[in-house]
């Protein structure tokens, strides 16, 4: 009698727990390995080649502006006498003198000012002054526009529309102008603070122009993050693990901290890399037009100030911190697109 099967018996077929056969093997679709979204963004990252070629200059610039002149024989405030306006791998009289007597004489890989001071250590530190200033702007507008900016998007209503109410007037203050003033104003102050109260003398240092500077990043650049943050906020805090937060009694702190900012962090990341060249092109615009770093530090832009005099005679001296800053901001640029890219959810291969 032949054996009919029911597909409706519930006894159990054997053959269905047979080893699969070679053919059975290679039909199954492999599927590709789960990674996380920070493993699979620098996966995307390092495929880009030109967001790597920028990162490697980027890290280029860190070790010629803050470990190559711990190495570097001359210093940035440096006179040397007879050495005034010498072109590039060139000597003066009195090194030329000292070499042939046999003592070694470091060459002045990109000349001298007019004061005699070597243009290579002072386009060392100059980079050193606009990364810092680029590092610690992204900083200050990350933690000022992140915490503003969570706030107003996790409580909504009315404390959303005046918290974004005071960044859209935020937006109309016009930040040269409130530096300008901020200088004039805490000029005085500031330099008697220096010059009689012990332990405030790197006022007199770095300037009054560049405390102003950071002063106004503070008050008016962390607007466009808080606006960044506060769009992502509002759409990640109707998913389900901000409901199960408040379920378990998580504190409205816990859950912006832990939650809602930890799952911003890719924007977050990227937007303060975007804000780096901005805030390095301001200060170098203030310092040309001399409201900026205290001489005798020097400063890209202020390089570039002291060498328009002398453009027609020593032409030099204004393309190195002029390439040295378009070098910058286009290696922050690219490297934040290519960053952008690799972590933005909608990018997504």
């Amino acid at each position: 009698m032949k054996h009919v099967n029911n597909k409706l018996s519930l006894q159990l077929d054997v053959s269905d727990f047979l080893p699969a056969g070679q053919e059975e093997k290679q039909s199954l679709v492999i599927m590709r390995e789960s990674v996380s979204f920070w493993r699979d963004g620098v996966r995307r990252f390092k495929k880009n080649k030109i967001a790597m070629a920028s990162l490697t200059v980027v890290i280029l610039v860190l070790i010629f502006a803050f470990i190559m002149p711990a190495f570097y024989p001359y210093s940035y405030e440096q006179q040397i006498r007879g050495s005034e306006n010498l072109a590039p791998m060139q000597y003066s009289q009195q090194e030329l003198e000292l070499k042939a007597s046999g003592v070694k004489v470091f060459p002045h890989i990109l000349g001298t000012d007019s004061l005699g001071r070597d243009t290579m250590i002072r386009l060392m530190y100059g980079s050193r002054i606009s990364l810092l200033v680029g590092l610690v702007a992204s900083v200050l507008v990350l933690i000022i526009g992140s915490v503003y900016g969570s706030i107003a998007g996790y409580f909504g209503g009315k404390v959303d529309m005046v918290m974004m109410r005071i960044v859209d007037i935020i937006y109309t203050v016009p930040d040269i102008l409130i530096i300008i003033l901020l200088m004039v104003t805490l000029k005085y102050p500031l330099e008697d603070l220096a010059n009689n109260v012990p332990g405030f003398g790197w006022i007199n240092t770095i300037g009054v122009g560049l405390i102003c500077i950071f002063i106004v990043f503070s008050l008016l650049y962390w607007v466009g993050m808080a606006r960044i943050v506060r769009s992502q906020i509002l759409s990640l805090k109707e998913q389900e693990f901000v409901t199960a937060a408040k379920a378990l009694g998580a504190s409205h702190g816990r859950i912006i901290r832990k939650h809602l900012l930890i799952n911003s962090m890719g924007a977050l990341i990227v937007t303060t890399t975007l804000q780096i060249p901005s805030a390095i092109f301001t200060e170098s615009f203030l310092s040309f037009i001399g409201i900026g770093v205290a001489a005798p530090m020097p400063s890209l832009g202020s390089m570039a100030s002291d060498a328009i005099g002398g453009i027609q005679s020593y032409p030099y001296r204004l393309l190195a911190p002029a390439i040295m800053i378009s070098l910058i901001i286009l290696s922050f640029n690219l490297l934040g697109d290519g960053l952008r890219d690799a972590f933005d959810p909608k990018l997504k291969d």
